[in-house]
Parts: C-alpha cells; structure tokens; sequence
C-alpha cells in the first residue's frame, strides 16, 4: 500500500488499474488493508491499488474514496446515513416512538457508495458541479451548507445545477452530494387553507404541515384510456363565460389578455364559486407581489374560500429556481387529491412569467436561445404541465383536476410565442380585451376570440337550454353596431335590435366577488332571451336584473331549487320563468313604479 498527500483520482477506466484512496487519522493495519481490497474487488470486479491519505479530523471511522464514488463510515457520515433512515419512517403513523427504537436498534451504517461532487463555478443561483458521473437530469443534489439543488443540465465532463436556496456559503471546491431522488412536495389533507412556498415549506405563520408523502413534482400525465369525456360542468359563476364559454371537470382554459384586464379577477371568482361544491381549490402565484397574494388571501379569507384552497407562492423576490418548479410543485398536490377520487381546480398565475424564469435560468445555463431569446424546450415546459389536467376513468376514481393557465399578452398580441404555445396547448381560452375593460363591459371577454373547445358537453341541458342564441345574437348586433356608425337615419326594428344588443351586454356584466348560482343564470337568460329587458333603460338593466331574481326566488323557490338540483330546464318551467319575469318587469316599468 502507498502513502500519498494528494486528491482522490477519478475511476479509471475497464482497461486501467483501479485506484482507491483510503482517509483515516491512523494507518490501516495489513489485515485492514486486506479486507478493504477484498470489498473493492467484490464491488468492482477488478484488483484494485489501495493509497492511505493522512487526515486528522477522521479520528474516528474513515472514508474510502473511489473515482467519484465515497465509502464514508466517518463519525459525520455515520449520523448522516442516521438522520437519513430516519426521516425515511412514515411521518403519519401513530405508534412512531416503537417505530424509533426499532429502526436505531436494526441500523447499520450503509456499505453503498455515495457520489460526491466539487463545486467548479457557482453565481446567479446557479451552481456547475464536477464529479457526479452517474447524476440523472432532475435529480436533487445536497450541497455542504445544506442547500438543495436541481439538476438541470448534463455536460460531458460536469452538470449544471439550480439552487433552491442561498448561495452566499457555497464557493469553489464546496462539497456536493446526489440523494438519488427527484424534486418532491410534501401533500396532506393538512394544507388545505395555508399559504406554501414552491417546496411546500408554510408561509402563513400558522406552524408546519405533517405530510402523508412525497409526489415527485413531475409526474407522467395520464394515458388516453386512464381518462374519461370532459362532461361535468366546472361553473365559474359568471354569466359571460358559463353561458357561452362553459369549462368542464378536467377541461384546461387558457385566460390571456393584457396586463390589468380583470384575469386574476375570473380566476378568483371561479374559486369563491366552488364554496360548498367539494372542489379543491390551489392557486399558484408565479412572479407576484407579496402584496397582491396577500390581499388575495385575505378576500378569499373574507369570503370563506381558503379553507378549500391551497395557495402556492413562488413570488417576483424568490428565486428563479423556485418560481420555475412552482406550477409542477401545486400540480402535484392537485394531483395527491385527485387520485383520490376528488375534483380539483388549479390556477397558474401566470405561465408568462414562469417562462421568463425558465429563460433565465436557461441563459444562465447557457443554452442556446431560439424564438424570442427563450430555448427551445419552453413548449414541452408548459405541454407536460398542462397535460396532467384530466378527468380520471371510473377504475381510477373518477377524479378531476381542471386548470386555469393565465398568459399576459403585449398590446393584445396573441400572436406571440408563449401564447401561441399555450393556445394549441390548452383546450379553449378566454381573450379579455383593453377596450371592453376600460369601457367597463367587466369581464371583458371578447365573444368573437374567446372559444370552448369543449362546448355544450361542459353545461347542463338547463344552461344550454336557456344560453340558446346569445352568441349569435351578440355577433349580430356588433356587426349592426359597426353598420351604424356611418348612419344616423334608423328604421324601428334596427333601433329595437341595437337596444336588445345593449341589454344583453349589460346583462353579461358582473361585480367582481359576485358570482351566480345557476337558477340565478338561468333565469337572466330565459328573460333577456325572451325581450324581456327591452323596455328597461340601459342604465337600470343591472338593478332590474337582481329585482327580478329575487323576485322569483322569493315567488316560486321549488323552481329555483328544482333547476340547481336536476340541472334540466322543462318546457313547463321556461314558461313559468317567463310567466313571472313578464309580470314582474312589467308591473316595475309601469308609470306608477317609476313615479311618474
């Protein structure tokens, strides 16, 4: 055996002779030597050449070092592997203490091998590591300071790494160690109304979540046959999307407009809509304002949503590691629920920014920028996310989970690559348009860009009943509207028309925090359908709506209960909405209602 000062060598190749370093405080005795030869020719296959390497902090145990690979039976090793097996005992079980005891009187330190690695460059939240032969794309990486990192790129003589913490402690020759696991969030029923970061650490002040387990934070999507229709409706509560736009359990809608046109706003309502419909509901929030998620909490709090909801925050101050695995992290837990058998709704606020942190992460990587400077991968970055949206079969518990992508545009241009992806990625969206905004048609979706791919298969037969034409008829008056620009001269029925047109659009606006039940959406259809609203003023079109519905909930109450249970809409009943809608509007725009 030969004495040496100098680093471990590299595991050489089949045809070279196998060289190991052994590190202890005390040379090893011949009969020591022999046995460790031994090993390495059992786990190598090959006679190796054994060096001691003097180091004085080992004073008790020692570390074999092969190539890459290290034997550390240390007294520091030892209680890693320790801890290790320890937090591998299942957190939720009751009897823990018998489970303790029992696991320390059965442990041995490990006589695997642990890949470890040295630091080369580190900067930028980004760290380039040497000597992790073996490491796999994905794999999660401990670094000596404690700091956990993703492997993200494979190079031939070393991996490029995102941190998930600070990097101040981290410098050049750093240790890095491979865990074997990929990128997990810890689920349980527990999370259910608390705020968490993109590593399912609480962020609410509310103290920690024991977690039932680990779900790998990417996850295969399901197959065609593990999937069933799109067929239940997901109500938003909004009359302009529910009616013409509807969403199913399991659907994906893309909402996509410009900056500050009322997109978190639809997302919101959608979630307050599923109060007592035993929906989960999880919203990830991707580059946001601590601030805006705040306030965000607090309405949802407020309104008796967020103890259904789990809010995944991963704001514009986090690094770009963490708003990078954010949406894959909450869909991971929407899927802990899912598989369950329950239905979930999710919500990525937005993927615009989640892929300026992948493309900031990418060029720090230095990968080769393609359309728009981002890399050519962003498509398969959303496509594999987006497509674990399903409806599950009926052997696999019929679960759901529907999500809500939010893409910001520039000036309305939907043309742009990130939106162009998300739209042939999702299966319909909902445009909001500036104009419509500020002109106070809240929300503002564009009848004419916005479309459901799943259409009238997503509404019960009493919404499909009663919605009947208004797209159509909305097409028709804007094409009247513009028509009419250029003329000021109007027959009768082109004027009643225009009016008709008004109403509807009045109608199709909502107050934010509002949404309807569906007798509610019902009933406004079946009136506004009908001409009911004509002779109300345009300005009075919204107090005359809500008169009128709780007139006939307080009028015939069986009717209203009988459409939210059944979900259908008879001829008897259309009748009977029409009957008292007719008496009602009628008696309010007479002379002496309106005090004339």
């Amino acid at each position: 055996m030969r004495r040496r000062g100098g680093a471990a060598m590299s595991t050489p190749s089949s045809d070279e002779k196998l060289t190991a370093v052994l590190q202890s405080a005390k040379a090893p005795t011949d009969k020591q030597c022999s046995r460790l030869l031994a090993f390495l020719k059992r786990t190598y296959g090959q006679e190796a050449e054994l060096t001691w390497e003097r180091d004085d902090s080992l004073e008790k145990g020692f570390r074999l070092k092969v190539g890459s690979d290290v034997y550390d039976w240390s007294l520091e090793g030892r209680m890693r592997q320790f801890q290790e097996r320890m937090q591998q005992l299942e957190p939720g079980q009751e009897n823990i203490v018998p489970l303790m005891r029992q696991a320390i009187e059965n442990w041995t330190p490990a006589a695997a091998a642990e890949e470890v690695g040295q630091v080369l460059t580190v900067g930028d939240e980004i760290a380039t590591v040497s000597g992790l032969e073996r490491a796999e794309y994905g794999e999660i990486l401990v670094f000596s300071n404690g700091v956990k990192g993703m492997v993200q790129d494979l190079r031939r003589d070393c991996v490029g790494c995102i941190l998930f913490g600070g990097s101040e402690d981290i410098v050049q020759g750093s240790i890095v160690r491979r865990t074997g696991k990929t990128a997990g969030m810890p689920v349980a029923e527990g999370y259910l109304g608390r705020v968490v970061d993109a590593l399912g650490t609480p962020q609410d002040g509310k103290g920690d979540i024991a977690p039932d387990k680990y779900r790998p934070i990417e996850a295969a999507a399901p197959g065609i046959l593990d999937r069933q229709p799109v067929n239940t409706p997901m109500e938003t509560g909004l009359l302009a999307i529910d009616a013409m736009f509807p969403i199913g359990r399991g659907q994906r809608e893309l909402i996509i407009g410009d900056r500050q046109t009322g997109k978190t706003a639809i997302a919101l309502d959608t979630i307050l809509n599923q109060k007592g419909k035993n929906v989960v509901c999880i919203y990830v929030a991707i580059g946001q304002k601590d601030s805006s998620v705040a306030q965000l909490v607090q309405n949802l709090t407020r309104r008796g949503a967020m103890d259904y909801t789990v809010v995944v925050n991963a704001p514009a101050s986090a690094p770009a590691s963490l708003q990078y695995i954010a949406p894959y992290a909450g869909c991971a837990l929407g899927e802990y629920f899912m598989y369950q058998g329950r239905d979930v709704l999710i919500v990525y606020d937005d993927l615009s920014k989640h892929a300026i942190a992948y493309r900031a992460l990418s060029l720090l990587l230095e990968r080769s920028p393609g359309r728009e400077a981002y890399p050519g991968d962003v498509f398969y970055l959303h496509s594999r996310l987006l497509e674990r949206s399903a409806h599950l079969s009926d052997e696999l518990g019929g679960g759901s989970m529907t999500a809500l992508p939010i893409v910001e545009t520039q000036a309305g241009d939907v043309s742009a690559y990130i939106p162009t992806n998300i739209i042939s990625i999702t299966d319909g969206q909902l445009f909001l348009e500036s104009n419509l905004f500020f002109s106070g048609q809240r929300p503002a979706v564009n009848v004419g860009l916005s479309v459901s791919r799943v259409g009238g298969d997503a509404q019960t037969k009493a919404m499909k009943s009663a919605a009947g034409a208004i797209r159509l008829d909305l097409a028709q008056y804007r094409e009247m509207e513009v028509f009419t620009q250029f003329s000021s001269d109007l027959d009768e029925v082109t004027k009643r028309q225009l009016v008709y047109g008004q109403g509807l659009m009045r109608l199709l606006r909502q107050r934010q925090y509002h949404p309807l039940n569906q007798h509610q959406q019902v009933i406004t259809l079946v009136a506004a359908l009908g001409h009911l609203f004509q002779d109300v003023p345009v300005d009075q079109i919204d107090q005359a709506q809500r008169e009128l519905i709780e007139e006939l909930e307080g009028q015939a109450p069986d009717l209203c209960q009988r459409i939210d249970q059944t979900g259908k809409l008879p001829d008897e009943d259309r009748q009977e909405i029409v009957r008292l809608a007719k008496a009602f509007l009628t008696r309010r725009n007479s002379p002496e209602q309106r005090g004339e």
